[in-house]
């Protein structure tokens, strides 16, 4: 079965339904009608036995941008209040940290905010040797969302966490695997290939059993996940309104380095 929108598209074949960033001329930088179609698909294989596991995939040269900066700034205005909570970024964030399955990514090229942060959540993440992380929420007057402030020092360790969130500076594909993020880095024409192969290994295998070592691999966790979530989003929304914030954006737009000496 598959299902197709101009910058989502959903192939469900053998247990495995695949979810493909399409807007490779944007650099798969998301909009907050892209966020709702995924939390909508998500959320129908989380309920249908026929879905094994779910897999995100970009293209060869990006995986995805993160926001798309215009699109976000424009959901949130003053008619939400800014509220991140009531906007579809928040529905999709709740359906990877709560999805019963196996999550798995296939990562190219930049992986940016939430194009890193989302694979936190994935229990199998493959990357192209061209893979570049980067989590740059304080270079924008922003911090970390998707409960990353919370999973990210429990990977890295606090110190290389910080390094990652407090500069913002890229990380490569190698210092990922090093780290744990990724599985195995690959050269990027195999790297869809390989989690695809991965993904029918596990569709596979029996779902209950799946599902339940999912659970005890969490280990109780998803409720302080989830937690963090809304301390993040709560935190998140107010630094939007910050003049910090309206400078970086501000600065994006113009294409010029923001200025923070007043910040």
């Amino acid at each position: 079965m598959s299902a197709a929108t101009q910058d989502i598209l959903v192939h469900a074949e053998g247990g495995v339904s695949t979810i493909t960033f399409n807007r490779v001329d944007k650099k798969n930088s998301f909009t907050e009608r892209m966020y709702g179609e995924m939390a909508d698909v998500l959320t129908a294989a989380a309920e249908d036995a026929s879905v094994r596991c779910v897999l995100f995939q970009g293209d060869a040269t990006v995986f995805s941008a993160g926001n798309d900066i215009g699109d976000f700034l424009r959901q949130g205005g003053e008619a939400q209040g800014g509220d991140l909570t009531q906007r579809a970024v928040w529905r999709f964030l709740n359906a990877i940290a709560t999805f019963p399955k196996p999550l798995l990514a296939a990562v190219c090229g930049p992986a940016v905010g939430v194009g890193t942060t989302l694979l936190l959540h994935c229990d199998l993440v493959y990357a192209g040797d061209n893979a570049a992380f980067a989590l740059p929420f304080v270079n924008l007057g922003l911090c970390p969302e998707a409960a990353s402030s919370l999973l990210l020092p429990q990977m890295l360790g606090h110190h290389r966490a910080a390094e990652a969130l407090m500069l913002g500076e890229p990380f490569m594909a190698e210092a990922a695997l090093e780290v744990g993020l990724v599985n195995r880095v690959v050269p990027p024409t195999e790297c869809n290939a390989l989690a695809q192969a991965q993904a029918r290994k596990l569709a596979a295998k029996p779902l209950s059993a799946l599902i339940e070592t999912k659970r005890l691999m969490k280990g109780g966790q998803t409720r302080a996940v989830l937690e963090r979530m809304a301390e993040e989003g709560q935190s998140f929304s107010r630094l939007m309104r910050t003049p910090a914030a309206r400078e970086a954006f501000t600065a994006f737009v113009e294409k010029r380095k923001p200025d923070f000496s007043h910040c």
